[in-house]
């Protein structure tokens, strides 16, 4: 991780997990990251209360499902994404979550999509260290989907959103909890 971020001339690293501990990668925990980061002179913030999939708001929650362009609503991911907003005015910033493969991540199907509507650049950083932009990735989610080619029926920002709204159903984060209250 420490040689992918020093590639890209990352300066702060936004850990948006919800939960910022593994049992299976013990390296990957909240304070071994922030510890390993601080010595390479790499800023750490905790952002998973505000840009974590892991919601307690009920309202944002459908059959125990939490709703991305709800929890995209509420005041805590607002505040969330104006801390990332204010810290890319002088840093290099690198948002940091659980999953490998963007696409099957929450930080590129809600807080990459949020960023990008606000006009930012963003560019997804994968394992073998080359990046792919965030316009590219959108379009493989929507060849994953079959929603890549011209449709007499849907426009290209139609598709896009149908690609999203399929992703999510595959990703987001299942509560038992609300699944019961009929949100």
């Amino acid at each position: 991780m420490l040689n992918l971020l020093g590639k890209h001339e990352i300066t702060a690293v936004a850990d948006v997990r919800s939960i910022p501990i593994s049992r299976f990668t013990p390296h990957f925990n909240r304070d071994t990251v922030k510890r390993s980061l601080h010595d390479v002179s790499i800023k750490y913030v905790f952002l998973g209360r505000e840009l974590g999939a892991r919601t307690n708001d009920a309202n944002c929650y459908v059959d125990g499902r939490v709703q991305y362009r709800r929890l995209a609503q509420t005041p805590e991911f607002a505040n969330g994404i104006k801390r990332l907003l204010k810290g890319a005015r002088t840093e290099r910033i690198a948002i940091m979550c659980t999953e490998q493969e963007p696409l099957d991540c929450h930080r590129t199907i809600l807080v990459a999509r949020v960023l990008a509507e606000h006009g930012v650049a963003i560019d997804h950083i994968h394992g073998d260290g080359h990046t792919e932009n965030h316009t590219s990735a959108m379009r493989r989610l929507m060849a994953k989907f079959g929603l890549d080619q011209d449709d007499m029926l849907y426009t290209p920002t139609e598709r896009l959103e149908q690609a999203l709204s399929r992703q999510e159903r595959q990703i987001a984060y299942f509560n038992e909890d609300f699944a019961s209250l009929g949100h």
